[in-house]
């Protein structure tokens, strides 16, 4: 009988025919692959708010999940905060499933079968990052994008966390970060008079009375179906490394590129709004303003010039480096790549950097601004001897800005976004706990006795505040990743509530 293509023999497919010499290690790396991408889903059918799961039922062989259809999910007991593959295998009314996109076909639950075709590309792509991964020396990286070319595994609790659909093998191998290639910009000019340009755009970028503008060479291919120019070895030739948030690239010369890349990658097409470019620089001064009030414990990367032709979908934005926020001996490190450093293994050194992070993202969260502080936004400066010393945090667009508590502490409000202005107060904790603690600080850990060591030591010496009251007291926020995917026709983020590590602890 026949059997229909899979992600995984699509993937195979086309690596035997573009890198051969990986084809061995592909195959090797995906039921590794298949139990991370399970793991996840099985934390979000675990703790989201899904429709269809009616009870959920903890007993001591693990953790059953009742459904609206009568059907029962067994699977083992589910930690919020894990980042092991530690599900193999689940079973759905007695039937082992080792396989995340053929449980969800199986499940049949509303949109499920384009949920399960985004679990099957992800656990594909997740083995093919995999076998591309070379073995790390002990000594750290020297460049930022090195960092960022470590975190293989993506984001550590989405179920699509490798899920690139419209992106071949080739293409992955081509772009994609944990595959360390140079990426060379296509760069497109544009007359001035119909570009909209905040900032300083830079006199290279420039051609007369054009500007140019830099492009993913996958967004110039399928989405605006035209070559730019290029130019030749030190004359306008734009060479750079992906870095984790793909579209965006470290140039040799120090600045960051962030182009628009009308692809999804994880969740959500990753444009570059037009209102996003007129309030970069208002934003990137307003972020400055704040950090200032944070004693030097915080830096953010400023935006140096952005520029938009008329649509997202042919826009950039240059960003200076978190590197010159490092002296000598220091490293700055995204907070995604810590795990990569054996740093995260010791009790005392989570907790100095939850105390780091909390001290700052409380601050600012009492003047009024929640930031999205994950572990691809957050950056984390490193002492000689690794100890945490300060915070870099890249890419304001997505913050949250309370004008209330603003002008409790004389802050003006700027001219932003409307989505990005907010006085509710669930709204500003979700954004910020929701990605530091249930995000950044949750994924270094790695599980949530670890988590809860770590904040637990961290929160004695804390102000006791309002928002840390609800930190410590109240369920942990976290976006609902699997409900989103589930749920097409709803915008914005959903929530699920975790069990808060620290509810049993002592303080």
């Amino acid at each position: 009988m026949h059997r229909p293509p899979t992600a995984e023999t699509e993937v195979a497919d086309e690596l035997a025919a573009v890198r051969p010499g990986l084809v061995r290690r592909y195959a090797d790396a995906l039921p590794g692959a298949r139990a991370a991408v399970l793991t996840r889903l099985w934390r979000g059918l675990a703790h989201e708010p899904l429709p269809w799961i009616v009870r959920r039922e903890p007993g001591r062989d693990g953790l059953t999940l009742r459904l609206a259809d009568g059907r029962r999910l067994h699977g083992p007991r589910a930690d919020p905060y894990a980042t092991g593959a530690y599900v193999t295998a689940v079973r759905l009314d007695g039937t082992e499933y080792d396989d995340p996109a053929r449980l969800m076909t199986d499940l049949a639950v509303p949109h499920s079968a384009a949920f399960a075709a985004e679990l099957g590309h992800s656990a594909a792509s997740l083995a093919l990052s995999r076998a591309g991964r070379p073995h790390h020396p002990k000594e750290w990286p020297r460049s930022d994008w090195e960092w960022e070319q470590r975190v293989v595994d993506g984001h550590p609790f989405h179920p699509s966390c490798r899920s690139r659909p419209g992106f071949s093998v080739a293409d992955q191998l081509a772009y994609a970060p944990e595959h360390r290639p140079l990426v060379e910009l296509e760069l497109l000019p544009v007359p001035a008079e119909e570009c909209l340009v905040t900032g300083v755009w830079p006199d290279r970028l420039r051609d007369g009375g054009r500007v140019v503008i830099p492009v993913h060479p996958w967004q110039a291919a399928h989405v605006l179906k035209r070559k730019g120019v290029k130019g030749t070895e030190g004359a306008g030739r734009l060479v750079a490394h992906p870095l984790m948030a793909l579209r965006t690239l470290a140039l040799p010369d120090g600045p960051h590129v962030k182009t628009a890349l009308s692809a999804r990658l994880t969740s959500s097409v990753r444009d570059i709004s037009l209102g996003s470019i007129a309030a970069s620089a208002v934003l990137s001064d307003f972020g400055e303003a704040v950090a200032a009030r944070t004693d030097g414990l915080l830096h953010i990367t400023r935006t140096l010039g952005a520029v938009a032709a008329g649509s997202p979908d042919l826009a950039a934005v240059l960003r200076e480096s978190p590197r010159p926020y490092a002296t000598a001996g220091e490293r700055v490190v995204p907070v995604a790549a810590l795990a990569t450093t054996g740093l995260a293994r010791s009790d005392a050194w989570l907790a100095a950097l939850a105390r780091l992070a909390l001290t700052v993202g409380l601050r600012l969260l009492e003047l009024g601004v929640a930031l999205e502080a994950h572990g691809q936004n957050l950056l984390v400066v490193l002492s000689p001897a690794g100890e945490p010393r300060r915070l870099v945090y890249r890419d304001l667009a997505d913050i949250r800005v309370g004008p209330v508590r603003l002008a409790r502490h004389g802050v003006p409000v700027p001219e932003l976004p409307a989505r990005m202005v907010t006085d509710d107060e669930r709204a500003l904790r979700r954004k910020l706990f929701g990605s530091l603690v249930a995000g950044a600080l949750a994924g270094t850990a790695g599980s949530g006795p670890a988590l809860r060591a770590a904040l637990e030591t961290a929160a004695r010496d804390l102000p006791r505040t309002p928002d840390l009251a609800a930190l410590l007291g109240e369920p942990l926020p976290a976006k609902a990743l699997t409900l989103m995917r589930l749920s097409p026709g709803t915008s914005g983020d959903q929530w699920a509530e975790l069990p808060n590590p620290l509810r049993a602890g002592r303080l």
